[in-house]
């Protein structure tokens, strides 16, 4: 059994560093081609903005879920530190709830951006974009803070039992409260993720059915539409992002099924899962936009080579 489970902790260590590797490169050569811009030109378009937030987010949510599970295989007992696990475990939650709301801010601002409805609504928003991203920029920010303080509290809660707890009668008040805190993270979570997710699905809906709309108006029409390219582009891009959400929605919710069970084969699936959305979905914000694919290609001739 300690056998298994040494070879079992090896295996989920040289996964994570791979992923780890591999997703902070990606989303560093983000934020660094979006700085580089900056510097010559002095501003940041709304779509830059919040690729730049979720660059700087997705590294940083890379970077501690990995040292966490460094930690948790090679020094333990340095988590045991005071407020170790707390400040790590508020971290994580501010960093995960911003790449998650940031990229469905991201999915928004292409569908206000691109899809035409004569809605007077959604004029007003098409219109106003540029001045809103900063506003929901915030308010991921705010989220994400409330996350990280709530996520802070369990912790506390979870040591403050496990130091103080000398009776029984005491201890099962403490667990009681320990419940009742964990549900209301899990609650809140829940309702953030499911409400992230069905921004993101609506946002694709209303591409597609402004795209169709668009191609029948156009179907007598044999001149190139760059309308109709920039609906494309949009739509496999969010599209993309659907499917890759689904799968790290899919597994945040067994890291809340599974996070009080230790069950480690599911545990190390849940892992893979989690760094797939900022990885591959980097990959293809870096090549849906032509700024970022062609540094990429000047960076990176052997990928010229291959694509082309």
């Amino acid at each position: 059994d300690r056998f298994n489970a040494t070879s079992y902790n090896a295996v989920t260590l040289v996964i994570s560093t791979l992923q780890t590797i591999a997703g902070m490169w990606i989303n560093a050569f983000i934020v660094y081609v979006l700085c580089i811009g900056w510097f010559k030109r002095k501003t940041f378009s709304s779509n830059e903005k919040i690729l730049l937030h979720l660059g700087c987010s997705r590294f940083g949510d890379i970077f501690i879920t990995w040292l966490h599970t460094f930690l948790g295989v090679i020094f333990p007992c340095f988590l045991l530190v005071q407020h170790m696990r707390e400040f790590i475990s508020a971290i994580r939650s501010f960093l995960n709830t911003s790449n998650i709301w940031v990229s469905s801010c991201l999915c928004v601002f292409y569908c206000i951006k691109i899809a035409n409805f004569r809605h007077t609504f959604f004029i007003y928003l098409k219109v106003k974009i540029d001045k809103i991203v900063p506003w929901l920029l915030l308010g991921s920010g705010l989220l994400s803070l409330l996350m990280a303080i709530l996520a802070y509290n369990i912790k506390t809660t979870s040591v403050f039992k496990i130091l103080n707890s000398t009776t029984t009668g005491n201890l099962w008040k403490l667990n009681v409260r320990m419940e009742e805190n964990v549900f209301a993270f899990y609650f809140v979570s829940v309702f953030m993720l499911t409400t992230a997710f069905l921004a993101v699905v609506f946002s694709a809906l209303l591409l597609l059915f402004s795209l169709w709309r668009h191609k029948r108006n156009m179907q007598t029409n044999s001149v190139k539409d760059l309308s109709m390219d920039a609906h494309i582009k949009a739509i496999k891009s969010i599209l993309s992002f659907l499917f890759l959400y689904t799968i790290n929605f899919t597994g945040l919710i067994w890291v809340m099924t599974y996070s009080m069970k230790k069950e480690k084969p599911k545990m190390l699936l849940i892992l893979v899962y989690y760094y797939a959305l900022p990885v591959f979905h980097s990959l293809i914000l870096i090549f849906s936009n032509p700024k970022l694919e062609k540094t990429l290609r000047r960076t990176l001739p052997c990928v010229k080579c291959k694509l082309c």
